[in-house]
């Protein structure tokens, strides 16, 4: 399942309606991204997201096949925000199910590290300096090659 919306989430809950979808898993893993409150010198104010329908939605589509492709998933779910957050709000929600923990770990940190890089979404940080657009990291890049097959 796949959700993008500019409306707050909790992902307590999230994680419990996943979890009780996922019959048969002997794993669960998630992880929820929250938005920081720091930038590199600033104290950040709003974030604000942008996606661009449909491509954002296919492509995490795309990637959420390819981790089904690659591991023994049961289930996955994505939620990702778009809009204007504050710090400490859930911008990202990432489960994962399986028979096994390995094959959970891998496929959520496959689709974090594609949601980070790929996934088409504009992202410009408020600080009290002003307003500046966020790239990808050169971290979450390498982050991102380690899934390439050779």
């Amino acid at each position: 399942m796949i959700r993008i919306s500019d409306q707050p989430f909790d992902a307590a809950e999230a994680l419990s309606e996943f979890t009780a979808r996922a019959t048969g898993a002997g794993a669960v893993v998630s992880f929820t991204g929250l938005v920081r409150d720091q930038a590199s010198s600033s104290k950040v104010e709003t974030l604000h997201l942008q996606a661009y329908s449909p491509m954002t939605e296919t492509g995490i589509a795309e990637a959420r096949k390819a981790a089904h492709e690659r591991w023994p998933l049961i289930d996955s779910h994505i939620i990702h925000r778009t809009g204007d957050m504050s710090p400490g709000d859930a911008i990202v929600f990432v489960a994962t199910a399986s028979a096994h923990r390995r094959a959970a770990f891998e496929a959520a940190d496959f689709l974090m590290d594609y949601l980070k890089t790929e996934a088409i979404f504009w992202k410009k940080e408020t600080t009290a300096s002003g307003t500046q657009w966020i790239e990808p990291r050169a971290e979450d890049y390498k982050d991102r090659a380690r899934w390439t097959r050779s």
